[in-house]
């Protein structure tokens, strides 16, 4: 849908773009529709002069049968253009959200930068759904303007002081409409972003809901979301205030305008220039100029607060990658990782060699290098020093989304889907016969006895409603199942006893037996069956050798592991 680096007006256009058949289909019938309905005082003064005035019945009769015509013909319209503005509305907006989707889980990342998850959710929902309006509204905007037109049209033929009264007040109009809908613009734009980040802030306190009751902090953060929710309210109240007084002040010059039409209209009557007729056509359209100009007023509304979001759209669109994508496809991996004078955040220089179908374990005692380890080996930043090989091909070099089939990261806070357990160890799982192999190395499959139906137990949302131990096992599996050649695990084992924790290291260096694994764990179970262990103190690798050796030799790693 956008073309070029997107900003607001891009937004705006591709969404009408995208929907053009649509549009151009429901403007048509909707212009057909509000000349139809301009026509109708037209033709009841029409006859009034030919039927009425003459007492002709069979005059009468014509025009009323024309009357039910143009009844049945925009009543047609109507219905007709409405249902497909409505659907090039809804599908503009799915149109945005599915760009807005692929950029948020675009490989090379960027689009979460400073972002809470509630506040992109309100981007791709409230949002969208505005700047998907845009293809609603615009057919009633152009229907509205062909009404205006055929009824100065219509008064032009019954008076030329009369259609030039509305030909030459009508831009007058609609550049004043423009000039009142600035504010609103402005208001809601402020009223989206409070309430996308009122929207990220509770999703937040709700995801950390347990890890508050246990401190004791549920006041501190009830007063964090109350300050937040009053400051959307407040945003809200104002964007509501400034488009009751757009519509008012743009109804206002509406009735002023028409009052003047029906004032001309009465005293061109009572001179005798006009027929009674005419007078009667004069002021029906008159009045009729209300819807009109009420369409105008929505659509100018409507438009305005598409605008705002429009540019919160594109501000997400437009976010810069937080890698940029590499060219090189990588083939058939063998797994060998090696990190050369790697730099991030704590990270200080290190030099790793991961060799392929190893099984090493990396200790530090420093939550922050750990984060900055995970971060360069998925490759979701990149080294400000050094650089990240798999097989000697650099990770800047390869594309990021194929990498990621090679090299598999799983976080400790690895979440779960609103789906099946099941379900969730087959996402991305490499057969079916991985996932059986998958669940046993983990020992999820003693979770699956427990549940109600198996492993076909729908679990709530992130998998609350099993045990911390419980989810632990099913997030193993998952990234067990994926069988990748290198994958890299922190801490999944945290939550669980040590009678299992042990069953698990046990499995876990059978079922990757010939692939690159790396753990990076305090945990004497999980480390005990590695090849060797890397100890990493103050950033950089301070020793290295196996578990056994370092426990009696090395007091740092003791005390990272024993204590």
């Amino acid at each position: 849908m956008l073309v070029g680096g997107p900003t607001g007006g891009l937004v705006l256009r591709g969404a009408i773009r995208g929907q053009r058949r649509r549009v151009v289909s429901a403007s048509a019938l909707g212009m057909t529709h509000q000349a139809c309905e301009a026509l109708v005082p037209v033709v009841i003064g029409a006859a009034i002069d030919s039927a009425f005035a003459t007492g002709s019945a069979q005059a009468l009769l014509r025009w009323l049968l024309l009357l039910g015509v143009l009844f049945l013909v925009l009543s047609t319209c109507y219905r007709t253009s409405a249902r497909i503005a409505e659907g090039a509305g809804e599908h503009a907006a799915h149109l945005l959200r599915l760009e807005l989707g692929a950029r948020v889980l675009d490989p090379r990342g960027g689009a979460d930068a400073n972002r809470l998850p509630g506040a992109l959710t309100s981007v791709a929902t409230n949002d969208a759904r505005r700047v998907g309006s845009v293809a609603t509204v615009l057919p009633y905007g152009c229907a509205a303007i062909a009404a205006l037109v055929v009824s100065a049209v219509a008064l032009l033929r019954i008076s030329v002081p009369l259609g030039l009264l509305v030909l030459l007040g009508i831009p007058p109009l609609l550049w004043l409409g423009h000039r009142i809908s600035r504010p609103l613009e402005q208001r809601s734009e402020t009223e989206q972003e409070s309430a996308a980040h009122a929207s990220g802030v509770a999703a937040d306190l709700v995801s950390g809901l347990r890890v508050l009751k246990g401190m004791g902090a549920e006041s501190a953060a009830v007063d964090r979301y109350r300050t937040t929710s009053q400051d959307s309210l407040a945003a809200a109240l104002r964007a509501a205030r400034s488009r009751a007084g757009h519509e008012g002040a743009l109804l206002a010059l509406t009735g002023v305008f028409i009052a003047v039409i029906g004032i001309v209209g009465a005293y061109l009557a009572m001179d005798g220039s006009i027929s009674v007729g005419d007078l009667v056509a004069a002021v029906g359209l008159a009045q009729f100029l209300i819807a009109p100009f009420q369409l105008l007023a929505y659509a100018n509304a409507e438009f305005a607060q598409a605008r705002a979001s429009a540019r919160r759209i594109a501000d997400v669109l437009a976010s810069p990658t937080a890698v940029p994508g590499g060219t090189q496809t990588p083939g058939p991996a063998a797994g060998h990782v090696r990190l050369r004078n790697v730099h991030l955040g704590d990270l200080h220089g290190i030099d790793l060699d991961l060799p392929a179908g190893s099984l090493t374990g990396i200790v530090t005692r420093d939550p922050a290098a750990a984060h900055d380890l995970l971060l360069a080996l998925a490759r979701e930043t990149d080294p400000t020093e050094g650089r990240v090989e798999l097989d000697g091909t650099p990770l800047t070099d390869l594309d990021p989304d194929l990498l990621r089939r090679a090299v598999l990261v799983s976080p400790h806070d690895a979440d779960l889907f609103e789906s099946s357990l099941l379900d969730n160890v087959r996402a991305g799982a490499a057969g079916p016969d991985s996932v059986e192999a998958a669940l046993a190395a983990s020992t999820a499959d003693e979770v699956t006895r427990l549940l109600p139906d198996g492993g076909d137990t729908v679990l709530a949302e992130r998998g609350r409603s099993l045990s911390g131990g419980q989810r632990q096992r099913v997030a193993l599996a998952r990234a067990l199942a994926a069988d990748t050649p290198v994958l890299v695990l922190h801490d999944p084992t945290t939550a669980v006893d040590t009678v299992t924790e042990s069953r698990i290291a046990a499995r876990l260096r059978e079922s990757r037996r010939g692939l690159t694994t790396v753990l990076i764990t305090t945990s004497p179970a999980l480390l005990a069956v590695t090849d060797r262990v890397v100890v990493l103190d103050g950033g950089t690798v301070s020793a290295e050798g196996p578990h056994a050796e370092l426990v009696t030799a090395n007091e740092t790693y003791r005390k990272a592991v024993l204590a």
